[in-house]
């Protein structure tokens, strides 16, 4: 249960992610309020999932799975560039991420 909640909780990131940058510098209500809403349920599944898993893995997997997701949807939703920089650094991430749960108990 704690990797749902923890894949869960980078999920969320990615949406508050998404949605700060949609709120303008928090100057529109409603992707502010997704914002606010979507940090604490994300936090509060992070903090669940670290009841069961390390430190190191649970914060490296979400903040993982939030800049990872974040860099997707900038690339296919706003349109962001592409360059193989860019896909080198998200191929270390995710490499990253499968080393911290393989090494997992």
């Amino acid at each position: 249960m704690a990797w749902f909640h923890l894949v869960l909780a980078g999920c969320l990131e990615i949406v508050w992610a998404y949605s700060m940058k949609k709120s303008a510098g928090f100057t529109l209500l409603i992707p502010s309020v997704v914002t606010l809403v979507a940090m604490v349920a994300s936090f509060a599944l992070l903090s669940l999932a670290m009841r069961a898993l390390p430190l190191g893995t649970a914060y490296t997997v979400w903040t993982g799975i939030g800049a990872l997701g974040a860099f997707a949807v900038g690339i296919l939703v706003l349109g962001e560039a592409v360059t193989p920089m860019r896909l080198a650094a998200a191929l270390l991430i995710l490499t990253g991420l499968v080393l911290m749960k393989l090494s997992s108990n």
